[in-house]
């Protein structure tokens, strides 16, 4: 008959008359014994792959709990950028590091991170592709895309896979160049880091290069070394492209560090400065009512700044002579202009005319999705063909209200769409997309920083709290807490459903607002001590 000790013994434990122990050791040997150990062992936490570190994925990051999923963030940098602030630190009111957020350092820890690009994903294994880059120097500077949506041919880096149990797309979008001629190799851009210290470091030399003394030939610099006073009136002409929020705001930017610091530095060169922004819409700052755009082109006037609306440029190209070679001034080539064959010197310009999708969502979209539907004890497993959706317009991924990438059936949709018939649309299993490379088929919003940085935490919140995003929880709503932009001369204007403001009220939400939006407690405490500096001893003219 079983001992009560034997009997008490759970399923499938190890007796000590199994073990062959003399009775004497039988308490200790169980006592010690590891199989008696009833407490519970970790449990597997999921992994959640994001990829990308701008204002989706790193607010999503940051947001999602570490006690509940395994974060994993993919991405060719590794910070995040405050974009808002990015135009004062190309002018040195603020300094780089003040705009930065290290992906590393992300609250609560255990965050592992991938420096790379996502060259392909496998969503039937759950497998990411994933291109190494961190033995490159820092990818700080926007990579445009050719017209063909390829990335330009570089070293291709060490190629590992990423296995994930849920994936976030949050790569973002790059700048729209409409095929323009000259822009990629010609124009800065402003989305990164680098674009902004790129930025700084030009306007700084075209100072510092026309600070010689000048040819006393009036004709073109073709065969002497010494500028004459056109070349430097080519120089220092800083062409905007696109008259949006971002153009706007670096041309104000631009206007305060010339007014407040290189002006006293440089007297002599004020007169040959000239500061024009290109927009081919009928107005600028289409987002604001026609009150406050008129505001804001009154406010530049004063200021001595252009805005040339219904001015179509078709080519940036590289000015004859030294000009170009030895200054890298540019001549630009506007559908509107009569004089001088229709081209307009310029010592940069700027670029700022919307986004384009990424690369990797073509490639995405462009591939079959095959899914395990069912499985048949007779025939085995039945597999589905899919095929993600994309928006012809934006070039965005198509989700719906709860973020969930939509699929239509691989087999049919060239059929269907040739008869003009809809497509099913069903969502793909543990897939979501946000920012700017989403198109929310429901309700399209605009690409912003506020759009996909309340995507991302409509859906971490969603994850966080346990439901199943489409089938438990609530639909994403956006919520409009206005638009802003900064005029220089300490003037702005701010439009939501609540308010309207202009001047100089406007200019304290503006910086408030931001300065409540940064990140990290560090960056909040050095922003607003940097923004001081600025006023009291002037913004940073060192080059290095």
């Amino acid at each position: 008959m079983p001992s009560s000790l034997t009997r008490s013994l759970p399923l499938g434990v190890t007796t000590p008359r199994q073990l062959s122990l003399s009775p004497s050791l039988a308490p200790t040997s169980l006592v010690s014994s590891r199989h008696f150990s009833f407490k519970k062992g970790p449990l597997r936490k999921e992994k959640v792959i994001i990829l990308g570190s701008g204002w989706a994925g790193y607010s999503l990051a940051r947001t999602l709990s570490p006690a509940k999923y395994d974060r994993i963030i993919i991405s060719p940098r590794p910070y995040f950028v405050f974009t808002p602030l990015l135009a004062s630190t190309s002018v040195g009111t603020l300094e780089f590091r003040t705009i930065l957020e290290p992906v590393r350092r992300l609250p609560g820890g255990n965050i592992h991170f991938y420096q790379g690009w996502a060259d392909d994903i496998d969503f039937s294994r759950k497998t990411i592709t994933v291109e190494t880059n961190a033995a490159e120097e820092a990818a700080s500077k926007t990579v445009v895309p050719p017209p063909g949506g390829q990335i330009p041919l570089r070293d291709k880096g060490e190629v590992i896979e990423v296995q994930y149990d849920k994936l976030i797309i949050a790569c973002g979008a790059y700048s729209q160049t409409f095929g323009i001629e000259g822009v990629r190799e010609h124009a800065h851009f402003l989305r990164d880091i680098g674009d902004a210290r790129r930025v700084r470091l030009r306007v700084l030399s075209l100072f510092e290069q026309c600070s010689y003394p000048s040819n006393p030939n009036s004709g073109p610099n073709s065969n002497g070394n010494l500028l004459t006073d056109d070349d430097k009136r080519a120089l220092l002409h800083f062409a905007v492209v696109g008259g949006g929020p971002t153009g706007i705001e670096w041309a104000a930017e631009l206007h305060d560090f010339i007014r407040d610091d290189l002006g006293k530095i440089y007297p002599e060169l004020m007169p040959f400065v000239k500061i024009t922004v290109y927009d081919v819409a009928p107005k600028v700052l289409p987002m604001f009512d026609k009150a406050l755009a008129d505001y804001a082109m009154g406010h530049f006037a004063r200021q001595g700044i252009e805005v040339k609306t219904q001015h179509h440029l078709e080519r940036i190209r590289l000015a004859d002579g030294k000009l170009g070679r030895r200054h890298g001034a540019v001549r630009i080539k506007i559908r509107e202009v009569q004089e001088n064959g229709g081209e307009v010197g310029a010592g940069m310009v700027v670029w700022s005319t919307g986004l384009m999708a990424n690369p990797l969502i073509a490639k995405l979209a462009g591939k079959e999705v095959q899914i395990a539907k069912s499985r048949n004890p007779m025939s085995g497993e039945v597999i589905e063909r899919r095929r993600l959706v994309r928006d012809q317009r934006t070039g965005g991924l198509v989700v719906d209200s709860y973020m969930r990438a939509l699929s239509v059936d691989a087999s049919s949709d060239a059929a269907k769409m040739e008869e003009g018939k809809e497509l099913e649309k069903k969502p793909l299993e543990d897939v979501y997309v946000i920012g700017d490379c989403s198109y929310i088929e429901k309700e399209p919003l605009p690409k912003t920083a506020q759009v996909a940085a309340q995507e991302a935490q409509y859906l971490a919140k969603q994850l966080n709290e346990g439901v199943t995003p489409g089938k438990d929880g609530k639909e994403f709503k956006f919520r409009n807490w206005g638009t802003m932009t900064y005029l220089g001369g300490w003037k702005a204007i701010h439009q939501s459903k609540a308010d309207e403001l202009k001047g100089w009220v406007a200019w304290v939400l503006w910086r408030g607002a931001y300065l409540t939006k940064a990140m990290s407690w560090r960056n909040k405490l050095l922003v607003p001590i940097y923004w001081v500096i600025s006023w009291l001893f002037g913004r940073g003219i060192s080059r290095f």
